[in-house]
């Protein structure tokens, strides 16, 4: 297994309990007909490492990340960064990164903050079908 200094590709991050979470998950690896992204699960191994590395606190673990070339982009600056890499009209959501991100962020938090009331939540993470199995990071 690689280690985080070895991934050269964008890696996302995400809480793995969340049905939400592992919607969109899924939704990205469809729309990825490039195979740029790798995912992990904020729970994993692999996830926990990067939130020490970069001293992210737990409150993380309630948060989108993407990891590019060793920089954390989180919450909706995140999100935006992988739409304009996904295949249809995904891109042209990267407009809104021009909103200032307190404001994008207060939306997200706020869906963030009822996810688990609103989609509901696993007692495990979602664990990919074996032919999705090598794009995710969550052992070190």
């Amino acid at each position: 297994m690689p280690t985080v200094e070895d991934i050269n590709t964008p890696v996302i991050l995400f809480d793995g309990i969340c049905n939400l979470c592992s919607n969109v998950v899924q939704f990205i690896i469809k729309r990825d007909k490039k195979n740029i992204y790798k995912f992990a699960s904020l729970q994993s191994p692999f996830g926990q490492f990067v939130l020490k590395k970069h001293n992210l606190s737990g409150q993380y673990l309630k948060t989108f990340i993407l990891l590019q070339n060793d920089k954390v982009y989180t919450k909706s600056t995140g999100a935006l960064m992988v739409t304009k890499k996904l295949s249809g009209i995904w891109p042209a959501l990267y407009i809104f990164i021009i909103i200032p991100p307190f404001i994008r962020n207060l939306v997200y938090d706020l869906v963030s903050k009822y996810r688990y009331s609103l989609f509901g939540k696993k007692e495990t993470c979602w664990i990919p079908s074996p032919k999705l199995k090598s794009k995710f990071l969550n052992d070190l």
